[in-house]
Protein backbone atom coordinates (compact mmCIF):
# COMPACT_ATOMS: atom_id res chain seq x y z
CA UNK A 1 0.00 0.00 0.00
CA UNK A 2 0.94 3.53 -0.57
CA UNK A 3 0.74 6.52 1.66
CA UNK A 4 0.50 10.40 1.11
CA UNK A 5 0.87 12.87 3.97
CA UNK A 6 -2.28 14.66 2.62
CA UNK A 7 -4.70 12.22 0.91
CA UNK A 8 -3.76 8.53 1.23
CA UNK A 9 -4.48 6.20 -1.48
CA UNK A 10 -4.75 2.47 -1.07
CA UNK A 11 -3.17 -0.03 -3.70
CA UNK A 12 -4.46 -3.36 -3.50
CA UNK A 13 -3.46 -6.79 -5.76
CA UNK A 14 -6.07 -9.45 -7.10
CA UNK A 15 -6.00 -12.86 -6.69
CA UNK A 16 -4.22 -14.36 -10.17
CA UNK A 17 -6.98 -15.32 -12.78
CA UNK A 18 -6.36 -16.84 -16.13
CA UNK A 19 -5.15 -14.49 -18.38
CA UNK A 20 -7.62 -13.58 -20.78
CA UNK A 21 -5.37 -13.03 -23.85
CA UNK A 22 -2.41 -15.48 -23.13
CA UNK A 23 -3.05 -19.16 -23.06
CA UNK A 24 -2.10 -20.73 -20.07
CA UNK A 25 -0.65 -17.93 -18.26
CA UNK A 26 -2.50 -16.06 -15.17
CA UNK A 27 -3.03 -12.48 -14.50
CA UNK A 28 -2.66 -10.15 -11.78
CA UNK A 29 -3.33 -6.71 -11.06
CA UNK A 30 -2.92 -3.87 -8.81
CA UNK A 31 -5.85 -1.73 -8.21
CA UNK A 32 -6.83 1.58 -6.47
CA UNK A 33 -10.70 3.61 -5.95
CA UNK A 34 -10.93 6.65 -8.07
CA UNK A 35 -12.76 8.77 -5.60
CA UNK A 36 -12.76 12.04 -3.58
CA UNK A 37 -12.52 15.38 -4.95
CA UNK A 38 -9.31 14.44 -6.55
CA UNK A 39 -10.63 11.91 -8.92
CA UNK A 40 -9.67 13.98 -11.93
CA UNK A 41 -6.03 14.37 -11.17
CA UNK A 42 -5.34 10.88 -9.64
CA UNK A 43 -6.72 9.45 -13.05
CA UNK A 44 -4.05 11.76 -15.36
CA UNK A 45 -1.51 10.78 -13.37
CA UNK A 46 -2.31 7.02 -12.87
CA UNK A 47 -3.01 7.13 -17.09
CA UNK A 48 0.58 8.20 -17.45
CA UNK A 49 2.18 5.85 -15.48
CA UNK A 50 0.09 3.07 -17.40
CA UNK A 51 -2.63 3.01 -15.32
CA UNK A 52 -6.30 2.01 -17.02
CA UNK A 53 -9.55 2.91 -15.51
CA UNK A 54 -12.78 0.51 -14.99
CA UNK A 55 -15.83 1.65 -13.68
CA UNK A 56 -14.48 3.78 -10.59
CA UNK A 57 -11.38 1.65 -10.33
CA UNK A 58 -7.73 2.24 -11.67
CA UNK A 59 -5.59 -0.83 -12.52
CA UNK A 60 -2.48 -2.31 -13.91
CA UNK A 61 -1.02 -5.55 -14.34
CA UNK A 62 1.26 -7.00 -12.10
CA UNK A 63 1.85 -10.19 -13.16
CA UNK A 64 4.30 -12.83 -11.76
CA UNK A 65 7.35 -13.76 -14.33
CA UNK A 66 5.54 -12.03 -17.44
CA UNK A 67 5.24 -8.57 -18.51
CA UNK A 68 3.72 -8.67 -22.32
CA UNK A 69 0.94 -5.78 -21.47
CA UNK A 70 2.59 -3.34 -22.55
CA UNK A 71 1.04 0.61 -22.21
CA UNK A 72 0.67 2.03 -25.49
CA UNK A 73 -0.41 5.77 -27.01
CA UNK A 74 -0.20 7.67 -29.93
CA UNK A 75 1.43 10.69 -30.65
CA UNK A 76 -1.48 12.37 -32.73
CA UNK A 77 0.80 15.46 -34.36
CA UNK A 78 3.71 12.68 -35.50
CA UNK A 79 1.18 9.81 -36.75
CA UNK A 80 1.20 9.46 -40.49
CA UNK A 81 -2.38 6.67 -41.59
CA UNK A 82 -0.59 3.87 -43.72
CA UNK A 83 -1.85 3.16 -46.72
CA UNK A 84 -4.19 0.62 -45.22
CA UNK A 85 -5.62 2.82 -42.95
CA UNK A 86 -6.54 5.39 -45.70
CA UNK A 87 -8.47 2.93 -47.55
CA UNK A 88 -10.09 2.32 -44.54
CA UNK A 89 -11.15 6.35 -43.83
CA UNK A 90 -12.37 6.15 -47.36
CA UNK A 91 -14.57 2.85 -47.15
CA UNK A 92 -15.91 4.78 -43.87
CA UNK A 93 -16.59 8.04 -45.24
CA UNK A 94 -20.30 7.67 -45.04
CA UNK A 95 -19.99 7.15 -41.41
CA UNK A 96 -20.06 9.87 -38.92
CA UNK A 97 -19.06 9.86 -35.38
CA UNK A 98 -21.10 11.52 -32.79
CA UNK A 99 -19.47 12.51 -29.07
CA UNK A 100 -22.40 11.58 -26.44
CA UNK A 101 -23.13 11.88 -22.47
CA UNK A 102 -22.20 8.37 -20.90
CA UNK A 103 -25.31 7.07 -20.77
CA UNK A 104 -26.30 3.63 -22.14
CA UNK A 105 -29.14 2.92 -24.37
CA UNK A 106 -31.10 0.19 -25.38
CA UNK A 107 -29.75 0.50 -28.93
CA UNK A 108 -26.35 0.45 -27.48
CA UNK A 109 -26.55 -2.62 -25.83
CA UNK A 110 -27.92 -4.42 -28.36
CA UNK A 111 -24.98 -3.98 -30.63
CA UNK A 112 -22.53 -4.86 -27.61
CA UNK A 113 -24.84 -8.12 -27.26
CA UNK A 114 -24.22 -8.65 -30.84
CA UNK A 115 -20.77 -7.99 -30.86
CA UNK A 116 -19.76 -10.30 -27.81
CA UNK A 117 -21.36 -13.11 -29.40
CA UNK A 118 -20.00 -12.91 -32.08
CA UNK A 119 -16.26 -12.13 -30.84
CA UNK A 120 -15.70 -13.32 -27.66
CA UNK A 121 -18.76 -15.73 -26.88
CA UNK A 122 -16.66 -17.26 -24.43
CA UNK A 123 -15.68 -14.49 -22.40
CA UNK A 124 -17.41 -13.32 -19.50
CA UNK A 125 -19.07 -9.83 -21.44
CA UNK A 126 -21.12 -12.03 -22.95
CA UNK A 127 -23.31 -12.88 -20.22
CA UNK A 128 -23.50 -8.82 -19.04
CA UNK A 129 -27.46 -7.75 -18.61
CA UNK A 130 -28.59 -4.38 -19.78
CA UNK A 131 -27.80 -3.46 -16.23
CA UNK A 132 -24.29 -4.45 -16.17
CA UNK A 133 -23.75 -2.69 -19.42
CA UNK A 134 -25.27 0.41 -17.93
CA UNK A 135 -22.57 0.26 -14.81
CA UNK A 136 -19.64 0.04 -17.42
CA UNK A 137 -20.61 3.00 -19.41
CA UNK A 138 -22.03 5.28 -16.60
CA UNK A 139 -20.17 4.37 -13.36
CA UNK A 140 -17.28 7.08 -13.93
CA UNK A 141 -16.15 9.65 -11.88
CA UNK A 142 -14.41 11.49 -14.27
CA UNK A 143 -14.94 13.34 -17.94
CA UNK A 144 -16.28 10.36 -20.10
CA UNK A 145 -18.26 10.38 -23.68
CA UNK A 146 -19.68 7.66 -25.53
CA UNK A 147 -19.14 8.29 -29.33
CA UNK A 148 -21.62 6.61 -31.59
CA UNK A 149 -20.83 5.79 -35.15
CA UNK A 150 -23.88 5.65 -37.73
CA UNK A 151 -24.57 5.38 -41.19
CA UNK A 152 -26.37 8.19 -43.04
CA UNK A 153 -29.53 6.14 -42.85
CA UNK A 154 -28.86 6.59 -38.41
CA UNK A 155 -27.96 3.01 -38.24
CA UNK A 156 -25.26 2.50 -35.12
CA UNK A 157 -22.50 0.54 -36.31
CA UNK A 158 -20.18 0.98 -33.48
CA UNK A 159 -19.86 2.43 -30.14
CA UNK A 160 -16.78 3.74 -28.67
CA UNK A 161 -16.60 4.49 -24.37
CA UNK A 162 -13.34 7.04 -24.40
CA UNK A 163 -11.87 9.31 -20.99
CA UNK A 164 -10.39 12.68 -21.84
CA UNK A 165 -7.31 13.57 -20.42
CA UNK A 166 -5.74 16.59 -20.05
CA UNK A 167 -3.34 15.61 -22.35
CA UNK A 168 -5.33 13.29 -25.16
CA UNK A 169 -8.09 10.83 -25.18
CA UNK A 170 -8.32 7.48 -23.46
CA UNK A 171 -9.81 4.39 -25.46
CA UNK A 172 -11.51 2.38 -23.01
CA UNK A 173 -13.94 0.13 -24.85
CA UNK A 174 -14.89 -0.38 -28.39
CA UNK A 175 -17.47 -2.63 -29.96
CA UNK A 176 -18.71 -2.57 -33.66
CA UNK A 177 -21.61 -4.56 -35.70
CA UNK A 178 -19.53 -8.06 -36.75
CA UNK A 179 -21.25 -7.96 -39.82
CA UNK A 180 -19.33 -4.93 -40.73
CA UNK A 181 -15.83 -6.59 -40.75
CA UNK A 182 -14.69 -6.14 -44.05
CA UNK A 183 -14.45 -2.13 -43.48
CA UNK A 184 -12.60 -2.86 -40.38
CA UNK A 185 -14.73 -0.65 -37.71
CA UNK A 186 -11.96 -1.43 -34.90
CA UNK A 187 -9.17 0.55 -36.83
CA UNK A 188 -11.71 3.15 -38.07
CA UNK A 189 -12.84 4.30 -34.60
CA UNK A 190 -8.85 4.48 -33.79
CA UNK A 191 -8.21 6.71 -36.56
CA UNK A 192 -11.26 8.46 -35.75
CA UNK A 193 -10.34 9.75 -31.86
CA UNK A 194 -6.83 10.82 -33.66
CA UNK A 195 -8.40 13.04 -35.89
CA UNK A 196 -10.33 14.42 -32.62
CA UNK A 197 -7.68 14.59 -30.73
CA UNK A 198 -5.51 16.56 -33.46
CA UNK A 199 -8.95 18.79 -33.66
CA UNK A 200 -8.85 19.71 -29.89
CA UNK A 201 -4.75 19.77 -29.79
CA UNK A 202 -4.56 17.05 -27.62
CA UNK A 203 -0.97 15.02 -28.26
CA UNK A 204 -2.40 12.04 -27.41
CA UNK A 205 -4.44 8.66 -27.79
CA UNK A 206 -4.25 5.98 -25.39
CA UNK A 207 -5.14 2.85 -26.83
CA UNK A 208 -4.94 0.23 -23.41
CA UNK A 209 -2.17 -2.40 -23.32
CA UNK A 210 -0.17 -3.32 -26.70
CA UNK A 211 0.59 -7.23 -26.32
CA UNK A 212 2.79 -8.88 -29.08
CA UNK A 213 1.84 -11.94 -28.56
CA UNK A 214 -2.02 -11.42 -28.83
CA UNK A 215 -3.90 -11.29 -32.22
CA UNK A 216 -6.64 -9.69 -30.43
CA UNK A 217 -3.95 -6.82 -28.93
CA UNK A 218 -1.28 -6.78 -31.52
CA UNK A 219 -3.48 -4.25 -33.63
CA UNK A 220 -1.95 -1.56 -31.73
CA UNK A 221 1.21 -1.44 -33.04
CA UNK A 222 -0.34 -0.78 -36.34
CA UNK A 223 -0.47 2.90 -35.97
CA UNK A 224 2.67 4.54 -36.53
CA UNK A 225 4.68 5.74 -34.99
CA UNK A 226 3.46 4.92 -31.51
CA UNK A 227 5.32 5.31 -27.60
CA UNK A 228 4.85 2.77 -25.04
CA UNK A 229 5.87 3.19 -21.61
CA UNK A 230 8.51 0.57 -21.25
CA UNK A 231 11.06 0.91 -17.71
CA UNK A 232 9.40 4.20 -16.39
CA UNK A 233 9.70 6.01 -19.21
CA UNK A 234 7.59 6.79 -22.39
CA UNK A 235 9.52 5.69 -25.45
CA UNK A 236 8.89 5.78 -29.03
CA UNK A 237 8.24 1.82 -29.97
CA UNK A 238 10.49 1.54 -32.92
CA UNK A 239 13.49 2.53 -30.96
CA UNK A 240 12.85 0.46 -27.53
CA UNK A 241 12.29 -2.80 -30.16
CA UNK A 242 16.42 -2.48 -29.50
CA UNK A 243 16.31 -2.56 -25.61
CA UNK A 244 16.59 -5.67 -23.46
CA UNK A 245 13.21 -7.36 -22.28
CA UNK A 246 10.98 -5.95 -25.27
CA UNK A 247 8.92 -8.12 -27.13
CA UNK A 248 10.50 -8.74 -30.53
CA UNK A 249 8.19 -10.90 -31.94
CA UNK A 250 4.25 -9.75 -33.18
CA UNK A 251 1.69 -11.81 -33.71
CA UNK A 252 -0.28 -10.50 -36.76
CA UNK A 253 -3.07 -8.55 -35.65
CA UNK A 254 -6.90 -9.48 -35.53
CA UNK A 255 -8.90 -8.07 -38.65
Amino acid sequence: MTYSSRHPQFFYTTAPLPCPYLPERMERKVVTDLAGADAEGLHERLSRSGFRRSHTIAYAPVCNGCNACIPIRIPVMRFLPSRTQRRIMKANATIEGFEMPARATAEQFILFHQYQMARHAEGDMAGMSFTDYRSMVEDTPIETNIIEFRTQNDQLTGVSLVDRLGDGLSAVYSFFDPTMDARSPGTFAVMWLIERARARNLPYVYLGYWIAESRKMAYKSNFRPAEILFRGMWRDLDAAKALPGMPLKEEPAAS
